[in-house]
């Protein structure tokens, strides 16, 4: 006899910190809690997220399925983690140790995948088939997620938006300003908050933060304007890139920037010269759980199982 698990314990895992979050079958939050990220202490980072699962469980009056969103992911060929920010991570068995601590296994999916999967569930984009879920922070990246399941792809790298060139460069463009990547004119490295600031400063000699420069525009000011109006502009070129492909039901927007109010209006119709079709009608939504939504999406990675009674 089978039934699904009561709970659901999804942990998300950033620079800074660990959240964790227990979700009951109904996406009811049962527990939340949140613990510093022990910044290049691999074996401390294990052993504070199995505290957090405990403590989240001992809060929640029972145990779970564990999710995990990272900012990397776990290569299919060697079982070790790549491509992470908490470059602690890179090169460790991650999924079998954390798997050995908790004893139990441990769905991990990168954590953009995680905020698609979170907004495909019950968020901005719950009942869409098809969910292409953005980051725009610090730095840039996509999840994607099919009937609220996440899209990995066969190296792990689907909605690894951010390290492709911007579309339709013009000559003003090019090369475009250089990544972390090693590459130049990345949509990360023109559509990031660090980007934003960057831009402002090359045009109007002025450093200003990316929260500076809205409050600069909202007062009236003509730099600050022009400044979000190109960045607006190149937003629109790159999300029609991947409309072009990937031809989503509805994209949802995350991270830091996705909290400014200014960014939606039009910006569909900003996508329409750029996407081959006759109509454009693609929603572009922010996302319904903020900062929350990447947790809540790692919970969610196994809202499909069911444990043996």
């Amino acid at each position: 006899m089978t039934q699904p698990p009561p709970l659901l314990v999804g942990l998300d895992v950033g620079g800074t910190k660990i959240a964790g979050i227990v979700l009951d079958r109904d996406g009811r939050v049962r527990a939340e809690r949140r613990v510093p990220t022990p910044r290049g202490d691999y074996e401390g980072s294990l052993a504070a997220m199995a505290g957090l699962v405990a403590a989240l469980e001992q809060e929640a009056g029972g145990s779970g399925t564990v999710g995990l969103g990272i900012p990397g992911a776990v290569s299919p060929a060697t079982g070790l983690v790549k491509n992470a920010n908490s470059t602690w991570l890179i090169g460790r068995p991650f999924k079998v140790d954390l798997e050995h601590r908790l004893g139990r296994p441990v769905r991990i999916e990168n954590d953009a995948n995680c905020l698609a999967v979170s907004e495909a569930v019950d968020g901005a984009g719950a009942g869409a088939a098809l969910v292409w879920a953005v980051i725009l922070g610090t730095g840039v990246g996509s999840g994607i997620a099919v009937e609220g399941r996440a899209l990995s792809g066969r190296h792990r790298i689907a909605g690894e938006w951010g390290h492709n060139p911007l579309p339709a460069p013009r000559d003003d463009e090019r090369p475009g300003p250089p990544c972390y990547c090693g590459r130049r004119g990345c949509v990360e490295a023109w559509l990031s908050g660090p980007a934003l600031a960057a831009d402002h400063a090359r045009v109007t000699g002025q450093t200003l933060a990316g929260e500076a420069i809205v409050a600069a525009m909202r007062a009236g000011d003509a730099g600050a304007r022009a400044t979000f109006a190109r960045w607006r502009e190149r937003l629109a070129r790159a999300l029609a890139g991947v409309v072009n492909i990937l031809d989503p039901d509805v994209i949802v927007l995350g991270g830091g920037l996705s909290t400014i109010d200014e960014v939606y209006p039009g910006l569909t119709e900003m996508t329409a010269p750029h996407v081959i079709s006759d109509t454009v009608t693609t929603p572009i939504l922010r996302s319904r759980y903020g900062d929350a939504s990447g947790v809540r999406g790692a919970a969610w990675l196994w809202k499909d199982a069911a444990i043996t009674a």
